[in-house]
């Protein structure tokens, strides 16, 4: 009897034991994939691309006969995350660029071909739409409320992986860098980026990166690689912070485009040196301000005919077309705010002037 109360005893201690491992090996990371698993999307895309002679031509020959491209179908993939119910896909724009038809796997196989709903080539997002509904989606997260150092999760389809297991690969960083501005890239502007230490590859671009608690808080755009030689990631990748992110796939569903009209309610010309010593002015780059719309945003934060605007946003200006460049390179729209540094009866003044829209 005792032999059989200790053959119990050890039986459940050694199930104890057994169901502690078990549950340690759970953690914020696992739960996390778990969470956001299903709403990681495979995209596949045939597009359509311009092929050239890739061999050297007679440039005589080219005079008179110019090379013409010729059209060729491509097969590519990338990856994208399910963010509501009924469907709507947020991915990146250059994974569905030039697409002739676009299909979205979902973890389990199953597949749809998807509607592109809207585009934005600037900030390199897109919004897909699939047939259905009560489709499993991520939580969307806060990217201004991020840490450096704090873990992250990057979620897709790495070089294909996805189709062969039928559901998406995780790998596991931190976040290395927030606020990563690279400015103008042939025509997007990528600011305010997150850079992770979590592997991204190639077919990543477009899947979520989740923080521990499972909310997606960033999408995988690019990497920086150890030459131009290589793909495979180094350990440095960057996301478009998911609060952009909702922004802009907020106007794509809208709309299907980014409106990025604008007025500031000002008309300025070039400060001259001749106009600078006339009003005494101790600088000669700037503009001067000559108009003020009546009723603008302008004139409601008290710019005035005469003030010299010498730096918008920080940053040194002498025309209006420099003027116009920092907004395009931010990526400013209506309902952005500016910040002029202006020049008026000898003092420094500082206005900010909330962009209107255009009607």
């Amino acid at each position: 009897m005792a032999r059989i109360i200790f053959s119990i005893l050890l039986a459940l201690t050694m199930l104890n034991g057994q169901w502690e491992v078990d549950a340690s090996r759970h953690t914020a990371i696992t739960r996390a994939i778990e969470s956001v698993e299903p709403a990681v999307a495979s995209i596949s895309v045939v597009q359509i691309q311009d092929v050239y002679n890739p061999f050297t031509r007679d440039p005589f020959f080219d005079f008179f006969f110019p090379e013409r491209s010729r059209k060729r179908e491509v097969h590519s993939s990338g990856s994208g995350v399910v963010i509501s119910p009924d469907g709507y896909v947020l991915t990146n724009y250059h994974v569905i660029e030039n697409a002739t038809e676009v299909i979205v796997t979902l973890p389990g196989g199953e597949e749809f071909e998807a509607e592109i709903i809207g585009t934005d080539y600037i900030t390199d997002l897109a919004l897909l739409k699939l047939n259905g509904r009560n489709f499993p989606y991520a939580t969307l997260g806060d990217s201004y409320d991020l840490i450096i150092g704090e873990w992250v999760i990057a979620l897709g389809n790495p070089f294909g992986l996805f189709d062969i297991s039928k559901q998406p690969t995780a790998t596991a960083g931190i976040i290395s860098a927030v606020d990563m501005d690279f400015g103008p890239q042939k025509g997007r502007v990528y600011k305010d980026m997150i850079q992770t230490d979590a592997a991204i590859n190639r077919g990543n671009s477009g899947g979520p990166l989740v923080n521990s608690m499972g909310e997606v808080i960033g999408i995988n755009t690019f990497i920086y690689t150890a030459s131009q030689f290589t793909e495979g990631s180094i350990g440095i990748g960057f996301a478009i912070p998911i609060n952009l992110a909702k922004d802009i796939a907020e106007e794509l569903k809208v709309s299907g485009k980014v409106d990025r009209s604008f007025s500031t309610g000002l008309a300025v010309e070039r400060l001259t040196a001749e106009v600078a010593e006339y009003l005494n002015v101790p600088f000669t780059k700037g503009v001067i301000v000559v108009e003020v719309e009546a009723g603008s945003n302008a004139e409601k934060a008290g710019v005035e005919i005469g003030d010299i605007i010498s730096a918008v946003n920080g940053q040194k200006i002498n025309s209006s077309r420099e003027i116009l460049k920092i907004i395009k390179e931010s990526d400013l729209r209506s309902g952005n705010r500016i910040k002029l540094t202006l020049y008026r009866d000898g003092k420094t003044l500082t206005k900010y002037i909330i962009l209107a829209r255009v009607q």
